[in-house]
């Protein structure tokens, strides 16, 4: 606990150190001059970051591997939404009652565990259990999350659509077709 606090404490100084304090927190962390480029707020959140993994430790590597393969995907133009989909974390207990009888599954880090069997995804338990084709994710009651309109479903802003002649084709909410119906709209 007083690990803890002693790192929140530390944590706290960071906004009152001057440009030239940060600069020489970040090579003591990170063995390397700050960039260059890195405006203040940037240089706090990262030396803030850094104390924290040098006290209770970074990454995982599966995570690391993770986020180099989404980056290696991006750069080379092959990444897709999809691939960002919530993923089980690892101990989680998935439960569905089929014809009275309750199946429980565990989740692993590279696939799911089952009445003692070891299954690379959902689909194929719940096939096993049903005798009919089931997307898991469905079967097991998972969703993900409802994009807004205009935007993916991590909450981020998608171009619209562009029409024949490459000019961008706008998507109108309910409340733009309300104000084009209402008579005082056009006096607005």
């Amino acid at each position: 606990m007083s690990k803890r606090l002693s790192v929140g404490a530390e944590i706290a100084r960071l906004p009152d150190l001057d440009l030239a304090e940060l600069r020489k927190r970040w090579v003591d962390l990170y063995g390397t001059p700050a960039p260059k480029y890195f405006r203040r707020g940037l240089l706090v959140r990262a030396i803030a970051y850094q104390i924290q993994v040098k006290a209770f430790g970074g990454l995982s590597e599966a995570t690391k591997q993770r986020l180099r393969e989404i980056a290696a995907a991006v750069s080379e133009g092959t990444f897709e939404v999809a691939d960002l989909e919530p993923r089980i974390k690892p101990g989680t207990k998935l439960v569905r009652t089929w014809k009275k009888e309750t199946h429980e599954v565990t989740a692993l880090e590279d696939g799911f565990a089952w009445k003692g069997g070891h299954y690379s995804s959902l689909s194929t338990i719940a096939k096993t259990i049903t005798g009919t084709s089931w997307n898991g994710w469905r079967f097991f009651g998972l969703t993900r999350p409802k994009a807004k309109t205009g935007r993916d479903i991590r909450g981020h802003f998608v171009r619209p659509p562009t029409g024949r002649n490459g000019t961008v084709v706008w998507l109108r909410t309910r409340q733009a077709k309300a104000r084009k119906k209402s008579p005082g709209a056009a006096n607005a």
